[in-house]
């Protein structure tokens, strides 16, 4: 049996703003919009589900961000604690830690100043959250 990775998936509470963070802030690319019906009900355990589906490319990287239109989203958009069990956080490789969070605050999101670890002007890392909590790891390594 294989398996490849195809996409992850991050429900969001305002579209069009994460579509601005994602690829504003981070460099992705739209590519496929599909509207999703009741014919997913069953898979997302959702009766009577309307869902916008926005796929983000960068590199080999897709997300898909996912709008509920029916019945809405559930829960607060606050960052999980990082030893909670399931997905913690994403990762992205900057140039320019400082640059990068910047623009991620000035696109709605959270930069967590108090999280900065810097070993040497090559070695940088910072959490930062995007609009609806989602934790984001931006990290500077050598080479």
């Amino acid at each position: 049996m294989t398996a490849s990775f195809s996409h992850f998936g991050i429900c969001v509470s305002d579209l069009d703003r994460s579509l601005r963070f994602y690829c504003e802030g981070l460099g992705f690319e739209p590519t496929q919009l599909h509207q999703i019906g009741a014919e997913f009900g069953t898979l997302m355990e959702i009766e009577g589900v309307a869902v916008r589906s926005q796929f983000l490319r960068r590199d080999h990287l897709s997300i898909e961000l996912l709008f509920y239109d029916t019945p809405g989203h559930v829960g607060e958009a606050v960052r999980r604690p990082v030893n909670q069990l399931g997905l913690t956080h994403l990762n992205f490789r900057v140039d320019n830690v400082d640059d990068v969070a910047a623009r991620l605050r000035e696109l709605g999101g959270t930069v967590l100043e108090h999280t900065r670890t810097t070993f040497s002007p090559e070695m940088d890392f910072v959490y930062c959250t995007d609009p609806d909590g989602t934790r984001i790891e931006l990290m500077k390594l050598p080479g």
